[in-house]
């Protein structure tokens, strides 16, 4: 069945759901049409586990990302050094763009189709609480403030991806280099000093 999702979910990152065909699914996979649908359900059954797959992947590289930088040092500085870059960049070029404009697709889907947004929310709650991990671990090092719940941080990471990609719609979008060095600031100022 991964192929089937990793089939749908190629489709769906380039296309709309609505060009999506079960049974091109099973030619291009070799994966039996009944078995399909025994194990997903229905069409929108294997949409929604390929979204769900798509959603958690694009948050889980981010995480790793950050995740190798927070593994990497030993002091404030070096954190400082490892994360500002990261998060001056983690928001700037098309390819961030497209990845922005998907996750924002599936939360919108998930809003109207309850099956959907059972599944992302349930994948929501584990990646703030891995967000929120990773920040506390930051906090325990004293590199973060903690005058902040880790929680919230968590959040507020998320919200500013959202946000970017409400600004990208925009006719004005801000420009990358001021958005990117805007963020650092604001990071910054979490930054236990």
């Amino acid at each position: 069945m991964q192929a089937v999702l990793d089939a749908v979910a190629e489709r769906l990152m380039v296309g709309d759901e609505l060009l999506i065909r079960i049974p091109e699914i099973c030619e291009a996979t070799g994966v039996n049409y009944g078995s399909v649908y025994h194990h997903f359900g229905s069409r929108e059954g294997v949409i929604d586990a390929a979204y769900n797959m798509i959603f958690s992947k694009l948050v889980e590289e981010d995480m790793a990302i950050i995740r190798e930088a927070t593994d990497s040092v030993v002091t404030l500085e070096e954190y400082i050094a490892a994360i500002l870059p990261i998060v001056a960049t983690m928001n700037s070029g098309p390819e961030r763009t497209a990845r922005r404009a998907l996750r924002v697709r599936i939360v919108s889907a998930a809003m109207t189709r309850p099956e959907l947004h059972a599944l992302i929310g349930e994948t929501q709650s584990r990646l703030t609480e891995e967000w929120r991990r990773l920040i506390f671990l930051a906090q325990d090092r004293q590199w973060l403030r903690d005058d902040v719940p880790a929680t919230f941080l968590a959040a507020f990471l998320q919200i500013i991806v959202f946000g970017r990609a409400l600004d990208d719609i925009s006719h004005t979008p801000l420009d990358e280099a001021e958005w990117g060095s805007s963020i650092a600031a604001l990071f910054a100022d979490l930054l236990k000093r």
